[in-house]
């Protein structure tokens, strides 16, 4: 019986190329292009793995990650991503992730980090391996730089003002109420110093919670 993943990318190419690689070692339980959705999927179908981009609209994935682990889901993560950055990389594993591969790598290693994933090892590509061990084996994080001071809660509506949603929007989204999206985005604003939305834009995508801005 083959392992069972779901696929987790907001750009359909990269989802078609990825069925195309996986299909013959796994099988593929669902695919989704945005966080919300991949924390759902996750607990409708408890898949053992899912394959996940970080930057991914309305929850990314590393937050998507969180309210796994925290919802005590044993799907082991996978980061594909486009992003080399090591501090995010270290992030991740931080938080559980189970792999992360550098989607300029061969397919075979992706497979490979999968596989591992599945056994209860990790996987690094080799290109950051060394950096982030030496990051996790460190025990000095700096939360402020991380983004690791703000709740899960608060990145939700950062990531979302990032996106450029209004607050009524981000309410009926997270399903609460403007009041309380207000609250959140102060102190937001309290945590970081920063207070414009083009401020908080780009510390949005310095933490990896939305791609490059266009």
């Amino acid at each position: 019986m083959r392992h069972r993943i779901i696929l987790a990318d907001d750009h359909e190419i990269i989802l078609d190329g990825l069925r195309r690689i996986l299909v013959p070692e796994f099988e593929i339980v669902a695919t989704v292009a945005d966080g919300r959705d991949l924390v759902a999927e996750v607990e409708r179908l408890k898949p053992e793995a899912a394959v996940v981009d970080i930057s991914m609209p309305l929850l990314n994935g590393l937050d998507a990650l969180r309210q796994c682990k925290s919802a005590h889901f044993r799907t082991r993560f996978v980061f594909l991503t486009a992003n080399p950055d090591v501090a995010l990389a270290t992030q991740a594993f931080r938080l559980g992730a189970s792999g992360y591969v550098l989607k300029q790598a061969a397919a075979e290693e992706l497979v490979v980090a999968i596989i591992e994933a599945l056994a209860g090892r990790t996987y690094i590509t080799p290109r950051i391996a060394n950096e982030v061990l030496q990051n996790l084996m460190s025990h000095s994080a700096d939360t402020a730089k991380d983004g690791s001071a703000l709740t899960g809660r608060e990145r939700e509506v950062l990531q979302l003002l990032a996106e450029g949603k209004i607050i009524k929007e981000i309410a009926a989204i997270l399903n609460v109420s403007p009041r309380t999206v207000e609250f959140h985005k102060n102190n937001v604003v309290a945590k970081t110093g920063l207070r414009t939305t083009a401020e908080l834009a780009r510390y949005a995508v310095r933490q990896g919670l939305v791609s490059e801005l266009g």
